[in-house]
């Protein structure tokens, strides 16, 4: 065995493929909170399976490495979601072995510290602060003026963020950004200025302090909750701005202390530059990865599995983005929202949809038998399509006409001149 890998938290089907690219010579151990144990993919293939309590200290967690450890020596540390990143890097500096340092996870985690570090390094001097309840953010607001975003201090999948334009629309504000969301930890409540542009991702893969960008995403979102909508890879941007792009992001990465892996990164392009929105070590969601793959030629969940095995990788990135035989036509994904409130019975169409032309795959998010309701959070969609073009207009033309094509039947409870059980079709 040449590898003992401990991994912390989830990571969908990266725990498995570790193993599998591994083969005989790689021993897996997964660390999570039992009730991730239902979502573990095939856990008879690691050696070991170890759950704690979600409400369990660092310290056990630490404790339960540090037991098979003393045993068989681990010999990398793992984490590839946003939960328990946290956990993953105190372990890891227990153990003594490589990973993001529990200073970066909180920096990108904690929205709040994040704004702080790169202002005090010089890199983006957004005003930001974290209020306890509507008057401080109303203070906030007669201090710094509006527009302001204002959301939970710590989160994903746009859960609780909203745009305030004027005072009277700040209760509201604190409210939804103060709900209790059960995917995301009670961290408090952040108002920061709201930038002015149009929003981008930055995929990165880092090695040894060196970043490669290996692109640049464009965002459509909601105007009201910010829920993404859609994106085309690669955006569509001057050499200048493509420039200013990668300097900003390499810098913020470099400030944050992020030295090797994944990462995804949002920012607005504003008159005055680029400005984050936030920043995660990991994959991209959204299906971005397959995008950028399909753009670049760059597998990046296979470049997490090897980088996580010890191999180098980003000479093979670069390689691979200079090849002149990668088809590079621009990608886009458009997401359905269907326009009506209920339980969903069926969604009629991906199958055409996915033979249109330039399409690459429609599928499926939500099942018969899940609720539709507010456009609130990136759960609310129902359904994507994926779509190539001749450029990025024509990309997302294409994925947008066809996710117009699709049917959903969807039954809605029994109201005033309705029957009770009607369907609807949106």
């Amino acid at each position: 065995m040449t590898e003992n890998v401990l991994i912390v938290g989830g990571g969908r089907e990266i725990p498995g493929l570790i193993r599998e690219a591994g083969g005989p010579d790689v021993a897996t151990t997964i660390l999570c909170r039992m009730d991730f144990l239902p979502k573990i993919r095939k856990p008879g293939q690691h050696d070991r399976v170890l759950a704690v309590r979600r409400e369990a200290p660092d310290e056990e967690w630490i404790s339960l490495a540090e037991a098979v450890h003393a045993r068989h020596p681990f010999t990398r540390v793992g984490t590839f979601g946003e939960r328990d990143q946290d956990r993953a890097a105190a372990v890891a500096e227990a153990l003594g072995l490589p990973c993001h340092t529990p200073q970066t996870i909180a920096y990108v985690h904690d929205k709040h510290a994040m704004r702080r570090r790169l202002a005090e390094i010089g890199v983006d001097d957004t005003p930001v602060a974290r209020v306890a309840d509507a008057a401080e953010l109303r203070s906030f607001l007669a201090e710094h003026g509006t527009p302001c975003v204002v959301k939970p201090a710590q989160g994903a999948a746009s859960f609780g963020v909203s745009v305030v334009r004027s005072v009277e629309e700040a209760d509201a504000a604190f409210a939804r950004a103060s709900r209790d969301f059960a995917v995301i930890p009670d961290a408090g409540v952040l108002v920061e200025r709201f930038h002015e542009g149009p929003q981008f991702s930055v995929e990165a893969f880092s090695e040894d302090g060196e970043h490669e960008i290996l692109a640049v995403t464009r965002k459509f979102s909601d105007p009201v909750g910010f829920v993404e909508l859609g994106h085309v890879v690669p955006a569509e941007l001057s050499p200048e701005q493509t420039a200013s792009v990668h300097d900003f992001v390499c810098r913020l990465l470099d400030g944050l202390g992020i030295g090797y892996g994944v990462t995804h990164t949002e920012v607005v392009l504003t008159a005055a530059g680029p400005r984050v929105i936030e920043t995660h070590v990991r994959l991209a969601g959204d299906e971005i990865p397959y995008l950028v793959q399909d753009v670049t030629g760059v597998d990046l969940v296979d470049c997490v599995v090897r980088q996580t095995l010890g191999q180098s990788v980003l000479a093979d990135i670069r390689r691979t983005l200079a090849d002149p035989t990668v088809d590079r036509r621009p990608e886009a994904i458009w997401f359905a929202v269907p326009q009506a409130r209920g339980t969903l019975t069926a969604i009629n169409g991906l199958a055409d949809a996915a033979g249109l032309p330039g399409v690459v795959t429609a599928e499926a998010l939500l099942d018969a038998g899940d609720v539709l309701g507010d456009l609130d959070s990136s759960e609310s969609r129902a359904a994507f399509v994926r779509a190539r073009g001749a450029n990025a207009a024509e990309a997302v033309a294409r994925a947008q006409e066809a996710v117009a094509g699709l049917d959903f039947v969807v039954q809605v409870s029994g109201g005033a001149g309705a029957r009770s059980g009607a369907e609807a079709w949106v």
